[in-house]
């Protein structure tokens, strides 16, 4: 190897180490705020998961039945320890994103341009506030509808029935409003994703109309996937599905339509 190109070689590993230096120090910041927020959810474990337990309430009221007592069980000695740890780690993600996504941020924005800069941080503010959207869904609406689907199936015994009463365990309760929460936050990312592609020109609003039908399909089948095994959470979960895709057929037009305005602009000769 010539001096040149061991020159060369030396030029391009210091801006790597540089980037991984970087990128070390964000991640310690991101992994201390998380643990910070772990450590203080975990310390308010009870009350989170208490919170968390209201849409039951509202869902035994629709339902009919007394919903100051709702009951929960574990079945396990250490059953609620491990709940409580996960609704740590869960609120403490929560707690924690808008520092991570000032990390992610802060590694990212020297390897953008100004105008890439303006495009980026519009992003980076939808995606907690659509989350945050899919997750009230879910807490005020959907839980309490699905917990009321549910509850209406017990039966009251005497005349020849038997007593069949739900009793949810606290993991499979926690497992279940985490799952939904975490899906429709998921699906609420629709336009940001559509958007962002539609931003580096892979598709296009009439390629988005064109594949209608096939994102209902696969709409329903994301749906029965990842949501619990009865209709109701899955048609929940599809439709506000298929609204957001077309929300993001919308958003790709304004988009596009932008983007044929500043050429356009640019394109027109000075007087």
């Amino acid at each position: 190897m010539s001096a040149s190109e061991r020159d060369e070689v030396d030029a391009s590993s210091a801006p790597l180490i540089e980037h991984l230096i970087e990128l070390r120090r964000r991640l310690i910041w991101s992994l201390a705020g998380f643990f910070v927020a772990f450590v203080l959810c975990f310390a308010f474990a009870k009350q989170l998961f208490n919170l968390l337990v209201v849409p039951y309430q509202i869902g035994t009221a629709w339902a009919g039945l007394d919903s100051a007592n709702v009951e929960l069980i574990y079945t396990a000695p250490q059953e609620f320890f491990f709940t409580q740890v996960k609704i740590a780690a869960f609120g403490g993600f929560f707690l924690a994103f808008p520092l991570i996504a000032i990390q992610i941020y802060k590694f990212v924005a020297p390897g953008l341009y100004r105008e890439e800069r303006g495009a980026f941080l519009p992003f980076l503010i939808a995606t907690p506030v659509l989350f945050l959207i899919g997750a009230a869904l879910v807490y005020f609406f959907f839980t309490p509808m699905v917990m009321w689907f549910f509850l209406s199936m017990q039966q009251a015994g005497g005349d020849g029935q038997a007593t069949i009463a739900l009793l949810p365990r606290v993991s499979e309760y926690l497992s279940l409003i985490m799952t939904l929460i975490f899906a429709f936050g998921l699906v609420f990312q629709l336009p940001v994703v559509a958007s962002l592609l539609v931003r580096a020109g892979i598709v296009s609003a009439d390629g988005l109309a064109g594949k209608r039908k096939y994102a209902i399909v696969i709409a329903f089948i994301v749906a029965a996937v990842i949501t619990p095994p009865d209709p109701l959470s899955q048609i929940g979960l599809a439709i506000p599905t298929i609204l957001l895709y077309e929300v993001s057929i919308i958003t790709a037009r304004m988009i596009e339509k932008k983007r044929a305005e500043r050429l356009a602009v640019r394109e027109t000769p000075a007087e």
